[in-house]
């Protein structure tokens, strides 16, 4: 019943306008207002912390379905946030929010000091969710400022900025950030290969070359397959990476966001190799769902650094320990 609600608000507000307004740095206040009527912020929440109480699997068809129509608004950085500020007892946001690390800022003499690079919509934020060593500390729009615009490879603000506030509201850090942040983007990613098939396979089978639907070629069969493998791989990743940070265990969320950032590489490749030239145009709704899946891939930790982790566990645990260490992912 969730995912229907929904499936209507974002078939309402999200049209090809909101998604070209949003990447021309434009902030969708009417989608956003509908966002919060319907307590998405709220959603990873318990019952008792005044959430939606949502089961493991309503959680992750939530966030694959913000994926599958590319919601270009941070709602599932607000919604991991606002998890982590219930968990850690500080207050929720009134607004979005936003997520990061940034080990190298200073807290000394009560103020926190420092830059935290490309954050989504930043300049938009009501507050930010940052983790700087074994802290949580809950920043609000007044403790930074913007010192550098930047956007992300789907043409989204993602500003650096820069922090100089004085703390008050922190807390011991529940999980880290990262995590939290790399296993909404798994959800999103499985959800945007999802649309991003279903696309290729309506276009391969309505565009005719030498007098036949592109889809009779069988080395295009073959690569709708392994487009469809890609989707189920990130899928399961997603849930690994889900089940991973609900247990506080993040080997399981390096090994399952980085194999759906895998996916997303791959999945992205085919389907634009499978639309041809106009698979790379702003005319065709393709290029939502790649750049989305190029930036997400690459953003809370990247690849580098979730396979840095799984690899030096992987040398940690020896050959005797190596089997263990997979199974018990």
């Amino acid at each position: 019943m969730l995912a229907d609600m929904i499936e209507r608000l974002l078939d309402r507000h999200l049209d090809d306008a909101a998604q070209g307004a949003a990447r021309e740095g434009q902030w969708l206040p009417t989608l956003w207002a509908e966002v919060e009527d319907m307590g998405l912020p709220l959603a990873l929440l318990t019952e008792d912390q005044g959430g939606f109480g949502l089961s493991f699997g309503e959680a992750g068809e939530v966030l694959r379905l913000l994926g599958r129509h590319a919601m270009p608004l941070p709602v599932v950085e607000t919604m991991a946030a606002n998890q982590l500020f219930a968990i850690a007892g500080l207050p929720l946001a009134e607004g979005a929010a936003g997520l990061a690390r940034a080990d190298d800022l200073k807290a000394e003499g009560g103020k926190l000091t420092g830059m935290v690079a490309r954050v989504a919509w930043g300049d938009h934020l009501d507050c930010l969710a940052l983790a700087v060593g074994d802290t949580l500390y809950r920043v609000p729009r007044s403790g930074w400022s913007v010192t550098e615009e930047g956007t992300s490879m789907n043409f989204q603000p993602r500003p650096s900025l820069a922090v100089d506030w004085t703390i008050d509201a922190s807390a011991p850090l529940p999980h880290c950030p990262l995590a939290a942040g790399a296993t909404v983007r798994a959800f999103q990613i499985a959800g945007a290969l999802e649309a991003a098939l279903d696309m290729t396979l309506e276009h391969t089978a309505t565009r005719v070359q030498f007098g036949k639907p592109l889809q009779k070629n069988q080395v295009v069969q073959h690569e709708l397959a392994k487009l469809a493998g890609e989707l189920a791989c990130a899928t399961a990743a997603a849930d690994l990476a889900g089940e991973a940070l609900a247990r506080g265990d993040d080997l399981g969320v390096a090994a399952g966001s980085l194999r759906a950032r895998e996916a997303a590489g791959n999945g992205a490749s085919i389907a634009t190799q499978m639309h041809g030239a106009i698979g790379f145009t702003r005319e065709h709704r393709l290029h939502l769902y790649t750049t989305a899946l190029w930036t997400w891939r690459d953003e809370f930790g990247g690849q580098v650094m979730w396979a840095t982790r799984l690899g030096r566990a992987a040398v940690e645990a020896g050959g005797d320990g190596y089997w263990p260490m997979v199974t018990e992912l």
